[in-house]
C-alpha cells in the first residue's frame, strides 16, 4: 500500500487549505486512515483520524472547528479541509492507513497505523 499526501503549500494566517491523500496498491478495503503532523524535534501529533466508513471522526482539541476530515468516493482517499490557518499549524502533514484485518475503527495513535505517505509540507506565515 502507497500512501500519496498532496495540497501542502506556503499560506497567510487566517487562509484555507486542503490536504488529499489517496491509497495505492493492494488496497482490499476502505481503511481507517488519519492526518498527523510533525515539526522537528517534536513528536507526531494527531491531527484527525476517520473510521473506514467515513461515519465517525476524532480530531485533536486545538483543531476541533477548523479541520475537517473527510472521505472522498474513492476508496482510501482522505481529505482534510483545514480552516483559519494559524502559524502553529506549521508542520509536515502526514497520511496513514490501518490496514490490519478487522479494523473498522478511527485510530488515534500513530504506532497502530500500518503504512503512511510521505507528508506534505504546511506553512502558516503570521
Amino acid at each position: 500500500v502507497q500512501l500519496q499526501a498532496s495540497g501542502g503549500g506556503l499560506v497567510q494566517a487566517g487562509d484555507s487549505l486542503r490536504l488529499s491523500c489517496a491509497a495505492s496498491g493492494r488496497t482490499s478495503s476502505n481503511y481507517p486512515m488519519g492526518w498527523f503532523r510533525q515539526n522537528p524535534g517534536k513528536e507526531r501529533e494527531l491531527v484527525a483520524a476517520i473510521n473506514w466508513s467515513g461515519q465517525t471522526t476524532s480530531y485533536a482539541d486545538s483543531m476541533k472547528g477548523r479541520f475537517t476530515i473527510s472521505r472522498g468516493s474513492g476508496k482510501n482517499t482522505v481529505y482534510l479541509q483545514m480552516n483559519n490557518l494559524k502559524p502553529e499549524d506549521t508542520a509536515v502533514y502526514y497520511c496513514a492507513a490501518v490496514t490490519t484485518p478487522g479494523a473498522y475503527t478511527y485510530r488515534l495513535n500513530p504506532s497502530e497505523y500500518d503504512y503512511w505517505g510521505q507528508g506534505t509540507l504546511v506553512t502558516v506565515s503570521s
